[in-house]
């Protein structure tokens, strides 16, 4: 069985212990490394090269927000998996924006942290959608970004039916239900995102969503 390379960072060293535990019981799941914090979990992805990173938001030295973003900009790097103790937390809007693949709340049961990290290595559907558009939604609204007029600039950039599969992504609607809704292949629906992915400049699911909001294209 093909397992999925996990590196675990927080600065509590019993959460760490807690969470290798859970996850170490996975037939699927190998706990590969653990870190304290940001500036050391940028060093454990490159000398333990993991397919995804449980990283906590609120750390000591180098934080969840500003190690998200060292980690994505790495080459071929792996997904982040944000853990967080309040859903509607604003750092981890930032850590979304930075590159994340979503969030997870610390006190999630065992199997819905194995499966979160299941989802998240797949990088499909980002997680917990309506929590996450809850999150996006109330950030965007809540903040004078200067980031929404280039989005709304970006958007000149998409086509009419790119502009549908964006709404239809930030609404959480999987490929197939996007396909079923367009009346296009799953295919067409996956070259569709991925070129908006390139013409955005965004890495993942949840990054299109905030584009949504920021844009207007999807009422907060």
């Amino acid at each position: 069985m093909t397992q999925l390379r996990v590196l675990l960072v927080d600065d509590d060293p019993l959460v760490r212990t807690g969470l290798a535990m859970i996850l170490g019981s996975a037939p699927d799941i190998e706990v590969v490394g653990q870190a304290a914090d940001g500036d050391e979990a940028v060093g454990q992805v490159r000398a333990t090269r993991p397919d995804v990173v449980l990283m906590d938001i609120r750390m000591r030295r180098m934080d969840g927000i500003a190690a998200t973003a060292a980690v994505a900009a790495l080459p071929d790097p792996p997904k982040v998996l944000i853990l967080t103790t309040y859903d509607l937390d604003e750092y981890v809007f930032d850590a979304l924006a930075a590159g994340a693949g979503g969030f997870l709340l610390k006190e999630g049961a065992p199997q819905e942290i194995m499966e979160a990290v299941r989802v998240v290595a797949k990088g499909e559907v980002m997680l917990s959608p309506g929590t996450t558009r809850k999150l996006v939604g109330h950030f965007v609204a809540a903040r004078a970004n200067p980031r929404r007029q280039r989005a709304v600039a970006k958007l000149a950039e998409l086509s009419g039916r790119e502009r549908e599969v964006v709404t239809a992504v930030a609404q959480g609607k999987s490929n197939a239900d996007i396909a079923g809704e367009l009346f296009l292949s799953e295919a067409t629906v996956k070259t569709h995102i991925t070129r908006t992915f390139a013409k955005l400049d965004v890495t993942n699911r949840v990054q299109l969503t905030i584009f949504a909001y920021e844009s207007g294209i999807v009422a907060p």
